[in-house]
């Protein structure tokens, strides 16, 4: 085993398949780890069934063990680790190449190879392009927002869900290195054409922030990188003192859960921000002091609101710090840990779970908002707002 890693993203279930869905919504797929303070050890939130329970370490024992069996006798370790990991019940768990695992560790800087695409799928299964990355290799092969995805490397991707559209440009089922080429099928209006770009290594922009009318900021935080919550803090201390602020975290499905306490560490004065266990040992996450405890905020979920991102959401929520808006939050809230296996492929196993600060837990239940809204959540949040004492 490589250490006491921990682990807190969504996976991708056996090998070929999208990565994790941190940034789901953008044509590149990545995952984060973090390492939690005190201990050196890096943690996050994944999820598992709670009736499942936690899983021990022995659990990690009995695949390390199958992949040294395997190794020794010349067969591949990965695939009998997949085989342990399939009889587990571990339903969170995965089996990483070693490239795989790589640009898995290169995402914890809020980096990813890729082309520099965002999209969505159309009502009429389509994959239209949203957004362009300036600079990218897609923008300067002249690719714009509003264009049509039609096929890569010869694959037509209509109808596909956008993971599998990630998993073909990222180059998954070969772990493509930035460098190799992806042919596009691309559309614009009545022309159609094929352009051959070469990947490359892009960083993130995992929080944008935005002026609402009224003077409100919109703080979107896409996953939770390296650098997001000194990014967060830094937004806030910019937006004027009686600016209220929303903190979009709809489509946030996890990351680095000391970024995830480092941004509530923005908006309380210390304090308990979660608790959570390894192997039945249990540890805390507090807030630094020094937060802005005073301006109106409103945390907007969903469904799609996941791990690292619910922890935040749990802590503001119980310390009274924000009104929760939305949909209720997916429900993951436990930590796994990686397995390095003689190949030189990584198992990721369960071994814990994490409470938000009054106790609940949040596997398999998630996070119901203060605020129930499904339409219009946005502009909800601002009439909430000013309900706080917002100008807008």
């Amino acid at each position: 085993m490589s250490g006491r890693d921990l682990f807190c993203q969504p996976r991708r279930f056996g090998r070929g398949a999208a990565l994790t869905l941190v940034f789901a919504s953008v044509l590149v797929a990545g995952a984060a780890t973090g390492s939690l303070p005190g201990d050196g050890r890096r943690t996050g939130a994944g999820e598992t069934r709670e009736a499942a329970g936690t899983l021990s370490a022995g659990h990690a024992e009995d695949v390390t063990r199958a992949a040294e069996e395997a190794a020794a006798v010349g067969k591949s370790p990965a695939e009998a680790a997949e085989r342990a990991v399939s009889r587990s019940g571990d339903r969170w768990a995965a089996v990483y190449s070693a490239g795989e695992y790589e640009e898995f560790e290169e995402s914890l800087d809020g980096r990813y190879t890729g082309v520099g695409l965002w999209a969505r799928r159309a009502a009429d299964g389509r994959i239209e392009v949203t957004r362009v990355r300036p600079g990218s290799p897609a923008a300067d092969a002249g690719i714009r927002s509003g264009d049509r995805l039609t096929s890569i490397d010869g694959h037509d991707v209509d109808g596909r869900p956008v993971t599998e559209v990630v998993s073909l440009l990222r180059g998954d089922a070969t772990d493509a290195p930035a460098g190799t080429p992806v042919t596009l099928g691309l559309e614009r209006g009545t022309r159609a054409w094929r352009e051959t770009l070469r990947r490359a290594l892009l960083s993130t922009d995992s929080v944008t922030v935005r002026k609402l009318p009224g003077g409100a900021r919109v703080i979107k935080v896409a996953a939770f990188t390296k650098g997001v919550g000194d990014a967060v803090k830094t937004a806030v201390r910019h937006a004027p003192a009686d600016a209220g602020i929303v903190l979009d975290l709809r489509g946030n499905s996890g990351g680095l859960v000391t970024e995830a306490t480092s941004t509530a560490s923005a908006f309380l004065d210390g304090g308990l921000v979660a608790t959570y266990d390894v192997d039945g040992d249990q540890r805390a996450l507090h807030a630094e002091p020094g937060g802005d405890t005073d301006r109106p905020l409103v945390a907007l979920v969903d469904g799609g609101t996941m791990s690292a991102a619910e922890l935040l959401t749990g802590a503001l929520q119980d310390r009274g710090r924000a009104v929760v808006v939305g949909s209720r939050t997916f429900g993951k809230g436990s930590v796994q840990m990686p397995s390095r296996l003689p190949d030189g492929s990584v198992a990721e196993l369960t071994v814990g779970h994490y409470r938000t600060p009054s106790g609940r837990t949040v596997d398999g239940r998630g996070i119901t908002p203060d605020l129930e809204v499904t339409e219009g959540a946005l502009e909800r949040a601002e009439t909430v707002l000013s309900g706080l004492g917002d100008p807008s």
